[in-house]
């Protein structure tokens, strides 16, 4: 069995959990042949759902390179006013009182800086490697390792919602807060988690992701997404 699937992930498990749900459902562990040969293209983090792309067998996961490299479409959720050690809604989160109060004008004008080719640097809890060292494991460690900025391109992010609140029943009593939805078109190598960071930074407070789903790979949307699996032909003739 040659193919690939189309699966849209819930928020939970891990990618590679995914991987390991086909495998055992294609060959069940109680039969005497070889489990297939199964990889993905794109890991998405626990917390965020949405499309992933499974190659099935031997020869369609040596076609998974070809994978490498389309862009892709996110619809985000990113709360502002607060940060996150992990950049997403995993981690500890801090109240940042913003220098200024929190404008649907101030986040639309301060979107517009991350249109285009930008310098991006990778969040801290990612599985870049360095040193052999995924950088992940280094800051559960206690010891973050911090990636050079590469360039990435944000084609474009549209603000569909701006909600601001405030908090309190803490030291940081009524500190002013905004999320905001966004659907963002990006290159493949993009950190949503970044630019919610990075997006806080420039409007002089914290920003982290509240949740994220994954729309679109490339010409795969997330709307194919079903149990059957497309023949490798007819898949690489997409690209």
């Amino acid at each position: 069995m040659n193919g690939f699937l189309l699966i849209n992930k819930p928020e939970g498990p891990t990618s590679h959990d995914i991987v390991d749900s086909v495998r055992r459902n294609i060959q069940p562990p109680t039969s005497n042949l070889r489990l297939p040969k199964v990889g993905h293209a794109g890991t998405l983090d626990p917390f965020a759902s949405g499309l992933l792309i499974v190659g099935v067998g031997r020869e369609a996961t040596r076609e998974m390179q070809k994978l490498v490299g389309l862009d892709k479409t996110y619809e985000a959720v990113f709360v502002l006013g607060a940060s996150s050690d992990t950049d997403d809604k995993t981690g500890k989160i801090t109240l940042v009182h913003p220098q200024e109060p929190l404008t649907q004008e101030r986040v639309q004008e301060a979107l517009k800086q991350f249109i285009g080719e930008i310098e991006q640097t990778p969040p801290v809890y990612s599985a870049i490697k360095i040193g052999g060292k995924k950088m992940y494991e280094a800051a559960r460690e206690g010891k973050p390792i911090e990636a050079k900025a590469r360039e990435v391109t944000i084609y474009s992010m549209s603000e569909v919602q701006f909600i601001p609140s405030t908090s309190s029943g803490n030291k940081l009593d009524k500190v002013e807060r905004a999320t905001i939805s966004l659907t963002i078109h990006c290159s493949s190598g993009t950190y949503i988690r970044a630019i919610a960071r990075d997006l806080g930074q420039v409007l002089g407070t914290g920003g982290y992701v509240e949740s994220l789903r994954r729309t679109k790979i490339g010409p795969f949307d997330i709307s194919e997404c079903s149990e059957s699996i497309i023949p490798i032909s007819a898949f690489l003739s997409r690209l």
